[in-house]
């Protein structure tokens, strides 16, 4: 395994995983994907434990950070903790639609995660002072107070709407496809791994919040086998029913402007330009629409795909 440090398009402990946005490969469509099966022994293997990480050098960090300062890394952080916790719930009538034993298996193991990422956002807003709350209702409460209203419209009207068509028919294939997509591609493909990419590098260049960037090195690793799921998923659906190529279209259309609203703070106007995590919004833009590209291209979206 390599340094924990290692950047994300680098590092075998990500790519792993086999997600194509990792790998240069897939520029031209050429990305042998894990099966589930694969998928699931690799989770097995790539455990790890939110009671083993030491944030007493991130308590320090944190109390001497100046308050617009805190008041910024909230923001990011806010939406991964609210996220982490929106999606534990959503999964659930995912998993119990998906096709195939091999699949609800898998998912099942999404849950797990996205739960043990709920936990590690946890210990780290209550050992490091973060929030004043005293319990994880609580400070999920208090933290929703940071996010914007583009936040909502995507995790509730968008996912929510999809994933409560599933609750309702658990045999809908479109429903299940637009929350992969939503999910997979976009919340989790698009704007977390994005995130975790700029604020791990951000937080190693200025040598801050350790335990942090430890754990959170885990949690994007758990979000690249994630994500190389939702791209096996969409290209077997594809390659069985092409005419699902336009429902992942369309979902994408529906649902990118809303996403691109999601990385913009609510306190940057839209016509203000502004570096956040010691990037423009961009470079953001650039590297989001880098990873979606390439998993687009070997889902089969593009001419160069697979």
């Amino acid at each position: 395994m390599t340094t924990l440090g290692a950047r994300i398009e680098l590092g075998e402990f990500f790519t792993e995983t086999s997600d194509p946005a990792l790998l240069e490969s897939a520029d031209r469509g050429q990305v042998k994907l894990l099966d589930y099966k694969e998928l699931y022994e690799l989770w097995e293997r790539q455990q790890w434990l939110t009671q083993e990480l030491d944030f007493t050098q991130d308590r320090e960090d944190w109390r001497g950070f100046p308050a617009d300062e805190r008041r910024q890394r909230m923001y990011g952080l806010s939406s991964f903790f609210t996220g982490e916790q929106r999606v534990t719930e959503e999964l659930g009538p995912m998993m119990v639609a998906a096709p195939t034993e091999d699949m609800r298996v898998f998912l099942s193991t999404q849950i797990a995660d996205e739960a043990r990422h709920v936990r590690f956002f946890d210990r780290f807003y209550s050992e490091v002072g973060v929030l004043g709350a005293e319990t994880l209702d609580g400070r999920l409460e208090e933290t929703s107070a940071h996010l914007n209203p583009a936040f909502e419209t995507l995790f509730e009207e968008m996912l929510g709407s999809r994933v409560r068509r599933l609750a309702a028919d658990r045999t809908d294939i479109g429903a299940l496809i637009e929350a992969v997509t939503l999910y997979h591609m976009v919340i989790e493909g698009m704007l977390a791994l994005t995130g975790q990419h700029f604020i791990i590098d951000f937080n190693e260049r200025e040598g801050t919040l350790p335990g942090f960037v430890r754990g959170f090195n885990f949690v994007a690793r758990d979000e690249h086998r994630h994500v190389a799921f939702g791209a096996r998923f969409l290209r077997d659906v594809v390659a069985e029913q092409p005419q699902h190529l336009r429902t992942i279209q369309r979902t994408l259309e529906e649902s990118l402007a809303i996403a691109d609203q999601v990385l913009r703070p609510p306190w940057v106007g839209d016509d203000d330009e502004y570096e956040y995590f010691g990037v423009s919004l961009d470079e953001t833009r650039a590297f989001a629409a880098q990873a979606l590209t390439r998993r687009l291209k070997v889902i089969g979206l593009t001419p160069a795909a697979s």
